[in-house]
């Protein structure tokens, strides 16, 4: 018996690594979106403040199982045996949640997780003693129902607070800072630093040092008395003094050492929120594992059988050994440094909140669309009460900078600007440090994720173009965080009752399937990635002319008829072996295609504004590109989509002549594609000519194979369906041949061989066309 505890143990020891790893992949997107997003600092310099801010607050952490302590179960109503089954139930599931929230690029809150967990594994171990008879007291016993409302509720008040307030605070500045603040006196940048840096600390003292054990230690230049008494008696005291400190240091810094002020209050308050993550959430995914050694430490010196020996010892604080939060604060650090999912996680932040534009990942649904619709009526509704001469000052105070400001820097955009980024970390801070103060449960993701929504919103980052998108997201976001308490509370549940049920073999089950989902899921990742940036990927294209554009993009038509003609071959292939797996992710390749041809449409605009007025025609010649691509990509996409119905619904399979046409069709194709791949690799763009004759001899094998098909359904063709897919097949191949053929035509009369390819950059000579 005392071999599986431990076997048990050193699992648990292992889980806590992992889940410190997948905890911090989440968690980071609170004190990191801010700093990236607005570029202020280099992201070596972001990474290296978080780091001291995090190696920091697992120095100065708790070391508290804060969790157990707040009393989500009454552990005097539990054995060491079910204890132990409650805490490997929890950190299996903790893992395995945040690891699908990270994979998805989804920020969640790892305390309301870990919460839910316990009480998911509580309630089922309960009812199990409650209904074998073991025990006559009733489930209410057993759980603090209390504390479960009130995370709830501190979920709705995260959500709504934070979204509000940021909106406002946000508003407000920018009414008199304004998207050009740094053409105001350098005295506002000095009074808004010495507000936003007293505010940030003020929640360093509350929210990063008050739970500590330095804390609670008399200081002589406190007259004795401890942090926690000196911040109950002179907190008003605290603040002015600070605000006066400040406020003469920012006067400072701006007219005499000539610092960025914003930078510094970001640089500040992205150390701050790390260490106030490692101080005080290092627990939620150390702190079960900690209580799971110290449980078995007193039952081993107990002489009490595990069934017997009572846990109420858990009801007392845990102290954590300072080696291990100091290993525990290690790995924090090299996880923010190596996790790619950590940077997904931030992404999905910082693309909902960006002022510009961006590939929204989430489509609009019914919910955003009545959100923007209702929001947009509100707003005409009070621009129509004001006067013309407040709306006119409103509109210049938010005007952003001009759209030839933003393609001078493009490539390297911001997602917002130093002024949105400080009152992100400000208005967290803030919100954070008070809940702290009253003991309210608010969440610290929660907070900083819907502080940066609601001044995204203010600051009319979410325009006609993008609010629906962005409101989706919101939405998504939101509902996946009350996913995170539903899924951790009944799947936890789930896993403690298969542990009590199935003991050695459940956990070793449980222990495989856990390390084989993270395995799978890493693997995907890294797939996804290389994905993103893999070679044959359509990149965007910056030119000041028709010449330079149809050499700079002749690599993304060679890599247009490469992708075209392997997604053609899988669909025939598929066909012919019936296989769904190569039909499935041949859709994957199609709808990957579409997303980055959209994606080449959405820099349509800029690519226009860029282009000098007398180059007007690599305009038309651009416009012309992104359909022609369209074209094919459509034709691809309704082949790909047919092939995959079919075999999905398992109709008959296509006869062996049909194959055989379609194949030898294919064979054509790939001569073709071929060809014109390599013409555009070695950029002998005249020698198109000797491509465009092959249309008309490409057309008649196709109608010749469709004469043929007509006369074996006359004869004895049976099957309808395949009839109809044969048709559509060789119809659409004709339609993805014009396509094709049209796109490299456009090139061959746009060539011009005694023109020498202009890029932008060189603004020395122009290009006649």
């Amino acid at each position: 018996m005392e071999t599986l505890y431990l076997f048990m143990l050193i699992a648990l020891a292992i889980l806590a690594m992992a889940d410190l790893i997948v905890g911090v992949s989440n968690d980071a997107v609170n004190f990191l979106n801010s700093a990236i997003g607005s570029k202020a600092l280099s992201f070596r310099t972001i990474m290296i403040i978080a780091s001291f801010g995090v190696a920091a607050g697992a120095v100065f952490s708790s070391g508290l199982m804060e969790v157990a302590r707040k009393g989500i179960f009454n552990p005097e109503m539990f054995v060491f045996s079910e204890i132990m089954i409650v805490f490997m139930a929890v950190m299996i599931t903790d893992i395995l949640l945040l690891d699908f929230f990270n994979t998805f690029g989804l920020p969640t809150s790892t305390t309301v997780s870990i919460v839910f967990e316990l009480l998911g594994a509580a309630v089922a171990i309960a009812l199990i003693k409650i209904y074998t008879g073991n025990v006559n007291e009733s489930l209410v016993d057993f759980i603090n129902i209390s504390k479960a409302t009130q995370i709830i509720f501190g979920i709705l008040l995260s959500v709504v607070i934070a979204f509000t307030i940021g909106a406002l605070v946000q508003y407000i500045s920018r009414l008199f800072l304004s998207f050009h603040y740094k053409e105001l006196p350098k005295w506002t940048g000095a009074l808004f630093g010495g507000v936003a840096l007293t505010s940030i600390t003020y929640f360093i003292l509350i929210k990063g040092l008050k739970g500590t054990p330095f804390a609670n230690v008399t200081f002589d230049f406190l007259h004795g008395e401890t942090i926690n008494q000196f911040m109950a008696s002179q907190l008003m005291t605290t603040i002015v003094i600070c605000l006066f400190f400040w406020l003469i240091l920012s006067l400072l810094t701006v007219y005499f050492i000539r610092w960025d002020i914003y930078k510094i209050i970001i640089g500040v308050g992205t150390f701050s929120l790390a260490l106030a993550f490692a101080g005080n959430d290092l627990v939620n995914f150390i702190g079960v594992p900690i209580a799971a050694w110290q449980s078995y430490k007193a039952w081993m010196t107990s002489g009490v059988s595990a069934e017997t020996f009572n846990m109420g010892i858990l009801s007392a604080k845990v102290a954590t050994p300072t080696l291990l939060l100091l290993f525990a604060g290690l790995i924090m650090v090299l996880t923010l440094w190596f996790s790619t999912k950590a940077k997904q996680v931030v992404k999905t932040t910082l693309d909902l909140s960006r002022q510009e534009k961006t590939r929204e990942r989430f489509k609009a649904n019914a919910a955003s669309r009545s959100i923007v619709r209702g929001f947009i009526s509100a707003r005409a509704a009070v621009e129509k009460s004001l006067p013309k001469k407040y709306k006119h000052i409103i509109s210049k105070q938010f005007s952003s900078v001009e759209i030839e400001e933003i393609i001078e820097k493009k490539g390297d955009l911001p997602a917002f600007d130093n002024i949105r980024a400080s009152i992100n970390l400000t208005v967290a801070a803030v919100l954070i440090s008070i809940a702290t103060s009253y003991k309210l449960p608010l969440s610290t993701t929660y907070v900083t994720f819907m502080v940066a929504m609601g001044t995204s919103l203010a600051d009319r980052a979410w325009g006609a173009d993008s609010a629906v998108y962005r409101v989706a997201g919101v939405l998504n976001v939101i509902g996946g965080w009350f996913l995170t308490a539903f899924i951790a509370f009944t799947a936890c549940g789930v896993m403690a009752s298969l542990i009590f049920l199935g003991g050695i073999y459940a956990i070793l089950f449980l222990l495989i399937g856990a390390a084989f989902i993270l395995y799978r899921n890493f693997k995907r990742h890294k797939v996804t990635s290389e994905l993103m940036e893999r070679e044959d990927k359509l990149y965007l294209i910056e030119t000041g002319s028709v010449q330079s554009l149809i050499v700079e993009s002749a690599s993304n038509i060679s890599k247009m008829m490469s992708r075209a003609n392997q997604i053609y071959i899988n669909n025939i292939h598929g066909l012919a072996t019936q296989n769904l797996d190569i039909l499935k992710k041949n859709k994957k390749n199609v709808h990957s295609l579409t997303d980055e041809i959209e994606l080449l449409r959405d820099e349509l605009f800029y690519f226009i504004k860029e282009i000098d007025e007398s180059n007007r025609a690599a305009s038309n010649f651009y416009i012309n590109l992104i359909s022609c691509l369209e074209n094919i990509n459509q034709s691809l996409d309704y082949i790909t989509q047919a092939s995959h119905k079919h075999v999905n619904n398992n109709h008959k399979n296509l006869k062996y002549t049909q194959i055989k046409e379609l194949k030898e069709t294919q064979v054509d194709l790939e001569g073709l594609f071929n060809e014109i791949k390599f013409t555009f690799d070695v950029k002998e763009f005249n020698q198109i000519a000797h491509i465009l004759p092959v249309k008309q001899q490409l057309f008649e094998n196709i109608s010749s194979k469709i004469d043929h098909q007509i006369s074996r359904t006359k004869k004895d063709e049976s099957s309808p369906k395949n009839t109809n897919l044969f048709f559509s097949f060789l119809i659409e191949t004709k339609d993805l041949i014009t396509a094709t053929l049209n796109l490299v035509e456009l090139y061959y009369l746009q060539y011009n061989s005694s023109v020498k390819p202009l890029n932008l950059k060189d603004n020395s000579s122009t290009e006649e066309n």
